[in-house]
């Protein structure tokens, strides 16, 4: 099975600089013209750079996906550069925060605004597009762990994505009607492997380099404080010793984009080396001990 979105347009929102990245570079190495859009115009930029130094076809579009104006301003410089659009992406999130017991209103209300009003907005105009035009096309929203199970520290982060996986089961049954399929993905904590993201941060993503507190940062030194989370040695977490890259999740999602893919709708894909399926009381065998997955089938050019 080959997979091919050759002659397909992809408008992929929250396009930098990890996981919004890796599936805008995958779409276009699997054959797709690919808009990349973020409210920082220097991450569309960088995105659109990284899809184009590997051989693909992309624009910039930034802006702001909780403003209605600037949605119908970008997806309609897709629209008149390109022709069309069959592939949405739904990525643009706000990361990190707090717990319940220390988030602020403001940064509540701003994280769960970018994703509902992302993508709603972004769903109902391009989904109106495709429905306008006949075009049967996918459109996939990025979840999170955070969307089906608890963590401690990012109570808004917790709480949009939640939404997110009902979001995506509605608006399925909503443009069944059209052809067009609505399903989400969920990835955790994935390794970064863009170049330019591991020349600036480093190499290792939150699983090998965890941040202090965990999660969410500081929790206040108050002497009624308990502890959300364990700060010792962690033992193993994920089965399969790894919970892959942005570019195992853009393989995935170029897959669910394609014609192949043509009966699934209001479902969600899940790659996480097993993450998500464990019992809470099951430990992986030691790292050294566990074959692990296939070498990743690389996106970047050598």
């Amino acid at each position: 099975m080959e997979i091919s979105l050759a002659g397909k347009v992809a408008l992929v929102t929250g396009a930098g600089p990890n996981i919004g990245s890796g599936i805008a570079l995958a779409l276009a190495r699997y054959g797709a013209t690919v808009a990349c859009n973020d409210l920082d115009a220097d991450a569309a930029k960088a995105s659109v750079e990284r899809i184009e130094r590997n051989g693909g076809t992309a624009i910039a579009v930034p802006g702001d996906v909780t403003d209605e104006e600037q949605v119908l301003g970008y997806v309609r410089t897709v629209i008149d550069t390109f022709g069309k659009i069959d592939i949405l992406v739904n990525n643009a999130a706000v990361l990190g925060g707090r717990g319940v017991l220390d988030e602020s209103a403001e940064f509540f209300s701003r994280a769960v605004q970018v994703s509902a009003m992302g993508h709603f907005l972004n769903t109902k105009h391009v989904g109106r597009h495709m429905a306008e035009r006949g075009i049967r096309g996918s459109i996939v929203a990025i979840s999170s762990s955070n969307g089906w199970s608890g963590t401690a520290g990012v109570i808004a982060y917790a709480f949009h994505k939640g939404g997110v996986n009902n979001f995506v089961r509605a608006a399925a049954m909503d443009l069944a009607p059209y052809g067009i399929r609505v399903n989400s993905f969920t990835p955790t904590a994935p390794t970064p492997d863009n170049p330019d993201l591991i020349a600036e941060r480093g190499a290792g993503g939150v699983l090998d380099n965890p941040r202090a507190h965990g999660l969410g940062g500081a929790t206040g030194d108050e002497p009624w404080r308990r502890p959300s989370r364990w700060s010792g040695q962690r033992m193993p977490l994920v089965p399969m010793g790894t919970t892959g890259t942005p570019t195992d999740i853009g393989h995935c999602v170029a897959w669910m984009c394609s014609d192949y893919a043509r009966l699934i709708t209001g479902c969600d894909f899940v790659v996480d080396g097993g993450a998500r399926a464990k019992n809470f009381a099951y430990a992986p065998a030691a790292p050294d001990e566990l074959a692990g997955p296939l070498p990743v089938i690389p996106l970047e050019s050598p």
